[in-house]
């Protein structure tokens, strides 16, 4: 029997590396790999189906579980991972000396699904009192206007959403004064440009990170990966085999980092990095599987119901094959 032949489409990631390489292989699998960053991967993904096997944004996936129109599995390899405290940018001439203070403010944000947002929300709520319903939103394309929604949405009334102008994008207006921050998952391109108008919201965002994960032993969590169903419906070993794969590839990968007698990243300081997130965090900071992360989604379905995102409450089951929902041991 000759192995399936799946499209994946993942970001090019270091953990993601022994996969797309070869160098670690799938149970059954002769796969095709795209390189994709993730708003083309989530948004052919979510618009279109195209891949059979993609990484996918958290919130995108919860949102169309609920709604129950998910064309794709849950696997729990979760292939992208942030602190989002680095995801708040202010300007510096609107009275915002702490985060209290984006009560009554206008910030944009890329959509307001995205999980970077929803996270980012939830810390300001729940740390600092500020509720979604506090601020004006205004969504749009970070560096090019006309950015919407990639899942259409229905909110709370009492969240107010404004679409920024079709010709404006969040920088700009941001640079302009037109919105008073911005809050997503990359740095727009003003503050990377060193412009001194634009700032971080917390001045020292890792302390802000590194306290919030003392309090929680939450380390967020951006991205699963999908399987198309219709496949996993034909093939139901495939999940777990897809599980098992993405875990060497992770363990190759930190292998490597961890090997300092030349180091793999291009970076000073990566040995004290390391040692600083294992102290932290302990060894397997990066973990894959539901064991260890059940906390961490379960807070953030929590939350993306709160934000009026998920039409129902959901469980951690009801996103991933059952299958990958324990491993076996030996």
């Amino acid at each position: 029997m000759s192995n399936l032949r799946l499209s994946i489409a993942i970001g090019d990631y270091d953990r993601n590396r022994p996969l797309i390489d070869g160098a670690v292989l799938i149970d059954g699998v002769d796969p095709v790999f795209m390189k994709l960053v993730p708003e083309e991967i989530f948004f052919r993904a979510f618009r279109h189906a195209e891949f059979d096997v993609c990484e996918a944004s958290l919130s995108s996936f919860a949102l169309k579980t609920a709604q129950g129109t998910n064309p794709y599995v849950g696997v729990p390899a979760f292939v992208s991972r942030a602190f989002r405290h680095t995801g708040i940018f202010i300007r510096n001439d609107r009275g915002i000396d702490s985060p209290r203070d984006l009560k009554g403010k206008r910030i944009g944000c890329p959509e307001y699904q995205l999980t970077a947002c929803v996270w980012i929300r939830a810390l300001l709520e729940e740390d600092y009192g500020v509720k979604p319903s506090d601020v004006t939103w205004v969504r749009g394309g970070i560096e090019q206007p006309g950015r919407a929604e990639k899942i259409l949405v229905e909110l709370p009334a009492d969240i107010r959403v404004e679409q920024a102008p079709c010709d404006r994008s969040l920088n700009q207006m941001l640079v302009d004064g037109d919105i008073d921050g911005f809050i997503g998952p990359r740095s727009p391109s003003s503050f990377d440009a060193g412009d001194s108008r634009v700032i971080r919201l917390f001045p020292d965002p890792t302390a802000a990170a590194a306290d919030y994960y003392k309090r929680t032993k939450i380390f967020p969590i951006m991205h699963v990966i999908g399987v198309r169903r219709t496949i996993v419906e034909a093939h139901p070993w495939l999940p777990a085999a897809l599980l098992k794969a993405f875990e060497r590839s992770k363990a190759a990968a930190l292998t490597k980092l961890g090997d300092t007698s030349a180091t793999k990243v291009t970076l000073p300081f990566v040995e004290e990095q390391l040692q600083a997130a294992r102290a932290l965090m302990g060894t397997d900071f990066w973990s894959y599987g539901i064991g260890s992360n059940r906390h961490v989604l379960e807070a953030f379905l929590k939350a993306h119901h709160s934000q009026g995102l998920s039409s129902q409450p959901l469980k951690v089951e009801d996103l991933f094959h059952a299958s990958t929902l324990e491993v076996f041991k030996i």
